[in-house]
């Protein structure tokens, strides 16, 4: 269903390009806070807020209030710590119900945990790296738990390493440029020639490994789950402590991992391509 309005010309003249690009810096400054807090669930001070925009504390105090009144951001009365507020939450939310994989793949991250014991992940691609949207925790008392929002690397993260597989050789090379290959642990494949041979045997196997790559005592199997052109819409992984992710147990994680994939890929109406 669309829904179409009229037009009415309101507030100032379009021409008032001084007042248009100062609302629209604002804009931009209100943006970069929530990023801020997003980034530190247990909050910021106001100091803190302040250097993040590069602003003077009384501008910065102005934003937070305009922010705070509208519901995005909320404080802590006794701490006076500035956090992401449930309006906030409430939009950000929004994208995860439009994005139909999302609920899809739910119900395939319970039944990893269950089969494996481990934790299971959903992420996508942004911006040159993977950004987590979904977890079924494991039961395990020492489990791996990532922040829902969080990023990583695609490089060195067994999400990020399912996507770049599958993705156009002209777009890993535009990522490769833009974000190079930092050593996350002494395990992080840091190299373009290391990195490719990997992503080939991603292509062939079906499922990526991230061993330690990413942390040091944590191992993850990933596969990657595709549209209907076969390209990489997200990817799903279990993840756990190298005790009980050992080297020998990557092929049977590997199977289950990529047999999740398709199924997901198949009810979303994509394919996986051939290598």
């Amino acid at each position: 269903m669309t829904v179409e309005s009229k037009r009415k010309p309101v507030g100032r003249p379009a021409s008032s390009a001084k007042s248009g690009g100062g609302h629209s810096q604002s804009l931009v400054r209100g943006l970069n806070i929530l990023e801020g807090l997003a980034a530190a669930p247990g909050g910021l001070g106001l100091s803190d807020i302040a250097q993040i925009v590069g602003l003077a504390p009384s501008t910065t105090h102005r934003l937070l209030q305009a922010l705070h009144k509208q519901g995005y951001i909320m404080q802590d009365a006794e701490l006076g710590l500035w956090k992401i507020g449930v309006k906030t939450f409430q939009v950000g939310n929004t994208f995860l119900e439009a994005r139909d994989f999302v609920a899809t793949a739910r119900p395939y991250l319970r039944r990893l945990t269950q089969d494996s014991g481990e934790t299971a992940n959903l992420a996508i691609r942004d911006d040159g790296m993977a950004v987590f949207l979904a977890q079924s925790e494991s039961p395990q008392m020492m489990r791996m738990i990532t922040r829902l929002g969080s990023r990583a690397p695609l490089h060195a993260s067994g999400v990020g390493k399912a996507l770049l597989a599958w993705l156009p050789e002209r777009e890993v090379e535009r990522i490769l440029q833009s974000r190079g290959l930092n050593r996350v642990t002494e395990n992080t494949l840091d190299t373009p020639a290391r990195l490719r041979e990997s992503l080939a045997a991603i292509r062939r196997q079906g499922y990526a490994c991230d061993r330690e790559e990413h942390a040091i005592g944590l191992n993850c199997v990933a596969a990657s789950l595709h549209d209907q052109d076969g390209l990489p819409l997200a990817a799903i992984s279990v993840s756990g402590p190298v005790a009980r992710i050992p080297e020998a147990r990557l092929v049977e994680l590997g199977g289950l991992v990529s047999r999740a994939a398709r199924e997901i890929s198949e009810q979303l109406g994509g394919y996986v391509p051939q290598p």
